[in-house]
């Protein structure tokens, strides 16, 4: 079986998602797994599916007529990793992460920075916007999964989340991953 990750992105409407999946039904695929949204007025993901191995260029033409029609925009690509959305591509101990404070620029990249410095990998992130309830402005909030490598000190990935908590004047709860 070909693994094949696609990233789509179409004007917001209803049947987006049926679209994509009747061409994965019809070419003898598995939908395994994907993350997809509603942001700005698009509707966009990235989906992990498998198609049999001789099915696989079929797969990708069948996949045209949702551009030429203007529904997605898709691009195709070959998995590196493994299909069963379980297992990971990394090994590591996994940590949640989650965010919230007022939002101001520069919140990801300082997170990110610090992580990348000590080889933390962000596996899963998804971040809002909102209201602030009662005192006005947006509030900005994130929910990560991240890996740390085999032997990293949980001790010292906690004081550098709570530096970063008091530099950028936000709540962050961190902790091992429950999964």
């Amino acid at each position: 079986m070909a693994t094949l990750v696609l990233t789509v992105i179409g004007d917001d409407r209803s049947g987006l998602v049926d679209a994509l999946a009747e061409i994965v039904e019809a070419q003898g695929g598995n939908w395994a797994k994907s993350h997809m949204a509603e942001l700005g007025g698009k509707f966009a993901g990235i989906v992990m599916v498998t198609v049999p191995d001789a099915k696989s260029s079929a797969f990708e033409a069948a996949l045209e007529p949702l551009t030429s029609k203007g529904l997605f925009d898709v691009t195709v690509t070959a998995a590196d990793g493994p299909a069963d959305p379980v297992a990971g591509p990394q090994a590591g101990t996994e940590f949640e992460l989650s965010l919230l404070g007022p939002d101001q620029p520069g919140i990801i990249h300082d997170l990110s920075a610090a992580l990348a410095e000590r080889n933390v990998s962000i596996a899963e992130l998804r971040t809002e916007l909102r209201e602030a309830p009662m005192a006005g402005g947006m509030l900005f909030e994130a929910q990560a999964l991240l890996i740390a490598p085999a032997g990293a000190a949980p001790a010292e990935l906690q004081e550098c989340i709570e530096a970063l908590e008091a530099e950028l004047m936000v709540d962050i709860e961190f902790k091992p991953a429950t999964n």
